[in-house]
Formats: C-alpha cells, sequence, structure tokens
C-alpha cells in the first residue's frame, strides 16, 4: 500500500481534513541521528498533504528544549507536536502546557515518565514511537562480551542522566553483564552531555587509568563517535573493541579501521515517518492507535556492513 494511498484511507472518513493540519517537529539536538528523523518525517509530511514547522535545539537539555517549546505553543496554529523529550520528568510540565493550548502530542526516540502512556504516571500523549532501548543495550552487552572473548574491563560513556533513551541502553547493559558475563567488570558511566570532544577526553582518561580495559559501550552518536576515536588517538584500535549505539558514517569507518566491533543501527526515519501518519489517523477519528511502537534495529559488523539489506540502515544525510 503506497503512503498516498494510506492516507487517503486514513482520511476518507474525516474529522480533520490534511489540508488542516499542522505538525510541529521538536527533536533533541542537532545530530545525524535526528537528522534522519526529519528525512522520515518531511516524507510523510509530503506524502499525506501535511505542513510541519520544524524546530530543533542547537544543544541538548531541558534549558535548550523548553524555550523552543513553548514558542511553537505560542504560534496557535499546531495541531500536534512531535517531539524527543530531553528529560522523561521535567519535560512533563511543559508538554502538559502545550496539551492544556489544544496541541496533541507524540514522543519519539525517548519518553516521558516511565513510558506507560496507558497506565503510567504520564498518560496525556497519543504515542512514543522508538527503540526498545533496555534490550538494545542487552545487544550490545552481548556483542561487546563475545567481542572481547567473554572477560576483562569495559567502560560506558553516555550521554546525559535522566533521559529515558540512554538510561535503558545503560540498564539492559549492566543487567546483562551482570547476570551472563561475571568475569566482565563495567565501569561507568560518565556523562558528556552530547559533547564528543569531552566523550573523547572522558574515554581517553578511563585508557590512561585502567591498563586493562578491553572495550566501551558509547551509548549514542556523540559517545560512540568520542570514545572511537579516543581509541585510536591512544594507538588500542583492535586491541580496545567499541560497541556503537547508532549508525553514524564515522561508527562505520571506525568499523572498517577495526575499531568498532558492532553497530546498533536504530531506525529514525521510520519514527518521524510513523509520527506523521499517526498524527494524521488521530485527526482522521481513529480511536485505536497503539500507545507505544517500538521500531526495532538492525545490527551491523563487519561481515554484513556491506550487504545493502543492511547498509540502508547507516544514517545517511546530505548528499
Amino acid at each position: 500500500m503506497t503512503a498516498a494511498l494510506m492516507g487517503t484511507m486514513l482520511l476518507s472518513s474525516t474529522v480533520v481534513s490534511a489540508a488542516d493540519i499542522k505538525i510541529g517537529f521538536l527533536p533533541g539536538v542537532v545530530d545525524p541521528f535526528y537528522q534522519v528523523m526529519q528525512l522520515g518525517v518531511e516524507a510523510a509530511a509530503k506524502d499525506l498533504g501535511i505542513e510541519v514547522v520544524t524546530q530543533i535545539p542547537p544543544t541538548w537539555g531541558v534549558e535548550a528544549q523548553t524555550p523552543i517549546l513553548d514558542a511553537l505553543v505560542a504560534r496557535g496554529d499546531l495541531n500536534y507536536i512531535i517531539t524527543a523529550p530531553t528529560d522523561k520528568d521535567q519535560m512533563v510540565a511543559p508538554l502538559q502546557h502545550a496539551v492544556d493550548a489544544g496541541i496533541k502530542v507524540i514522543t519519539v526516540d525517548t519518553f516521558l515518565g516511565d513510558g506507560d502512556y496507558a497506565n503510567g504516571p504520564v498518560t496525556f500523549p497519543i504515542a512514543y514511537i522508538g527503540s526498545d532501548n533496555v534490550e538494545g543495550g542487552r545487544i550490545s552487552a552481548r556483542g561487546l562480551a563475545k567481542a572481547i572473548g567473554g572477560k576483562g574491563t569495559v567502560y560506558i560513556n553516555s550521554t546525559n542522566p535522566n533521559v529515558s533513551s540512554v538510561e535503558g541502553r545503560e540498564q539492559g547493559f549492566k543487567e546483562v553483564m551482570a547476570a551472563e558475563f561475571p568475569d566482565i567488570k563495567v565501569l561507568g558511566p560518565d556523562y558528556n552531555l552530547d559533547d564528543q570532544n569531552k566523550a573523547a577526553q572522558q574515554t581517553g582518561a578511563v585508557i590512561e587509568q585502567n591498563a586493562d580495559l578491553k572495550g566501551v559501550f558509547g551509548t549514542n552518536v556523540f559517545s560512540a563517535g568520542g570514545a572511537g576515536n579516543a581509541v585510536v588517538n591512544a594507538g588500542l584500535g583492535g586491541q580496545v573493541q567499541v560497541v556503537a549505539y547508532d549508525a553514524t558514517a564515522e561508527a562505520i569507518e571506525l568499523m572498517n579501521k577495526g575499531v568498532v566491533s558492532l553497530v546498533l543501527a536504530q531506525k529514525p526515519f521510520d519514527m518521524g515517518y510513523m509520527a506523521v501518519q499517526f498524527a494524521v489517523a488521530d485527526a482522521a477519528g481513529v480511536t485505536s492507535l497503539p500507545r507505544r511502537v517500538e521500531t526495532g534495529f538492525a545490527i551491523i559488523d563487519k561481515d554484513n556492513v556491506a550487504d545493502p539489506n543492511f547498509s540502508r540502515f547507516i544514517y545517511k544525510v546530505g548528499n
């Protein structure tokens, strides 16, 4: 079924016509992951005849995201906001304000509260569309353990505390290491605040202080890139293995150099596209939209990185 045909079907008993829907898109920060998500949002908007207003914070955090959200609400012409909340607790009140102003909310990549919008403490968003990040952390732990032979010291470099996505990744990683790999010691996490240079500095310091370091888990774009660069700069490519969460071109380049052993590709295009579809469906009167949609992963390693079935999930932005 084409997206255009789906749009026609969704709007066949229209409550609000597509021409009358205007969506605000407010991701977390400027990075390749959210750039690909924006491509998904824009593709769906074009296919379904929706107008989208995109505003992207220059840095991650409540302080950066909230005033942009407030400005989107103050416009007075938005029906929906698709957003990745930068804090699972602190962004509840600002997004509730949007709902009180008559704007419906869909969260992508990150969620509010515990992410259970049916029975949890926060129920006003229409849906969460994103990865099962706890499972992603488990996959990353097993991949890193395999790469280092099931023993040694590993380190988690993460981004920001109290963010649902990376919090889940850390949780899943630690759970698996504790339960399945007793000969692996886990250090961290350190938080780089979405600063790749800081991630490199933090990882470099851990390398200097731990001669037995065998692996690093970078929980997002900035963490994995910074960790990989630190390993290269220390001359330890191939000796200290990195598992990268997010399939950036940089992560794949580091894989080709033997620094990164596994890349966990999320599906940000799917998240953005489906969020717009959900807004159109809700406007059309659909009442049975799932409150949580997990978009899955593609696990990329040196054996399949050239396979188009996997390489298609590498984050491609620009020309």
